[in-house]
């Protein structure tokens, strides 16, 4: 399908307003997703170094003995 003009195509043949939330939300949804994947990325690498941290000082008390 081709559009005369932007008007047109920003008016999707009178489906503006369904096909334009349907990509809205599908953006949305790909924001939310690509925040939380970042955000519970950070969380776990910090646990991690929590971790090795923890385990390390488990280590020097034990040689320390």
């Amino acid at each position: 399908m081709q559009f005369d003009s932007f008007a047109d195509f920003i008016n999707m043949g009178g489906y503006a307003f369904y096909v334009w939330l349907a990509y809205g939300i599908s953006a949305s949804a790909l924001a939310i997703l690509i925040v939380q994947s970042l955000t519970k990325k950070s969380k776990v690498l910090k646990e991690i170094g929590d971790k090795i941290k923890r385990e390390e000082r488990l280590r020097q008390n034990r040689s320390n003995k």
